[in-house]
């Protein structure tokens, strides 16, 4: 039975691929005026070539793809096809649609904040929430903060060549080694997660660097509240845990998985408001642009930032699956990677302060 689903996941998984890569070279193909952001516009953007940036649109094929496979694979599909699902499905296709309208019209940050606002609330009426604390009012305002940031954090990280693709192929790979350690095979979230490692793989064949595809706000704002519900389910909750897991971490873990994200914007936003500027403007003020100005190429920069990630998997992964005994001396080692990594980029992302405004 084992050898049966690992080999229908692998064929899952190779369709995925191939589908994605196809879908991306059609789009590619005839996108020459259909997703083209207008270089007259007065967005600030790190690369002055303009491109495609249809990327999302193979990420949520996709995923509708991967959920249907699920009824098909999954013999007891009624019980993943549930309110808490449709909330699930519902939030992904608000959060594609509002950056499919994004790309196409350059909404104004209120009408994103909205949708980012409504993603976090149907959730929690459909049933995926946060729950560390003992007040359910705190739960499921920690829930709200973290989608509507997640969202924005995905979607300011997409700055430069593969740097998002990078980073959320980290989150999905994480995830996908956890269910497999735990041998939860018939898990039909495994689908979900393998279809995003294909897609991701897909379109960072296009979007390395230099790329010739942007995921755009379709892609990111997807990716953004998928990765926040799945950073809901196996590290908020300690879904992902293979014993008990105690609230501080449950915060580690996601403090790990999602470091890139979660650094990059908080430097981000602590520089803009300190600058008197709205944090939700473009800029070339990020972590990976300060790491251009010193010295890295595009390519570097994304090499460093899939190293960081590779670090920042195999951490995870230890954390929830080999130490089944907690210490006090594993979470200062690993609360202190994540303080050396948020001061290490934190110190970069404020130099070269006269290039980056």
């Amino acid at each position: 039975m084992t050898d049966n689903l690992l080999l229908v996941y692998s064929l899952f998984f190779v369709t995925s691929l191939v589908f994605a890569l196809v879908i991306n070279r059609f789009l590619l193909k005839f996108s020459r005026n259909l997703g083209i952001r207008n270089t007259s516009e007065t967005i600030i953007r790190w690369s002055s070539t303009s491109k495609p940036a249809l990327g999302g649109i193979s990420f949520y094929i996709i995923f509708l793809f991967s959920v249907i496979f699920v009824s098909f694979l999954i013999p007891n599909e009624t019980d993943f096809f549930n309110l808490q699902t449709l909330g699930v499905i519902g939030v992904v296709t608000i959060g594609f649609l509002t950056g499919l309208f994004d790309d196409a019209y350059n909404t104004h940050p209120w009408i994103k904040f909205f949708s980012q606002l409504l993603c976090g609330i149907v959730l929690i009426v459909s049933g995926t929430s946060i729950a560390i604390f003992d007040s359910q009012l705190l739960n499921y305002a920690i829930t709200i903060f973290w989608v509507v940031g997640m969202m924005n954090s995905i979607n300011m990280l997409d700055n430069m060549d593969g740097i998002t693709t990078i980073v959320s192929l980290s989150v999905v790979v994480t995830i996908f080694a956890g269910i497999l350690l735990r041998g939860q095979l018939m898990d039909p979230i495994i689908v979900i997660v393998l279809g995003m490692i294909a897609v991701l793989l897909g379109f960072l064949y296009y979007n390395w660097h230099p790329s010739r595809m942007y995921m755009g706000d379709t892609g990111s704002q997807f990716l953004g509240v998928l990765l926040a519900v799945l950073g809901i389910s196996f590290f908020w909750n300690g879904e992902g845990f293979s014993g008990d897991s105690t609230s501080l971490m449950r915060f580690l873990s996601v403090a790990i998985v999602f470091a890139l994200p979660i650094i990059d914007t908080t430097t981000v936003f602590y520089k803009r408001i300190a600058r008197g500027q709205s944090p939700f403007v473009g800029g070339k003020d990020h972590t990976t642009h300060h790491l251009s100005y010193l010295g890295l190429s595009d390519q570097k920069v994304a090499l460093l930032f899939a190293a960081l990630s590779l670090v920042s998997f195999f951490l995870a992964v230890s954390m929830t699956h080999f130490i089944h005994t907690w210490k006090v001396i594993h979470h200062v080692l690993f609360g202190s990677y994540f303080v050396v990594l948020f001061g290490f980029l934190f110190i970069v992302g404020n130099m070269n302060k006269d290039r980056s405004q």
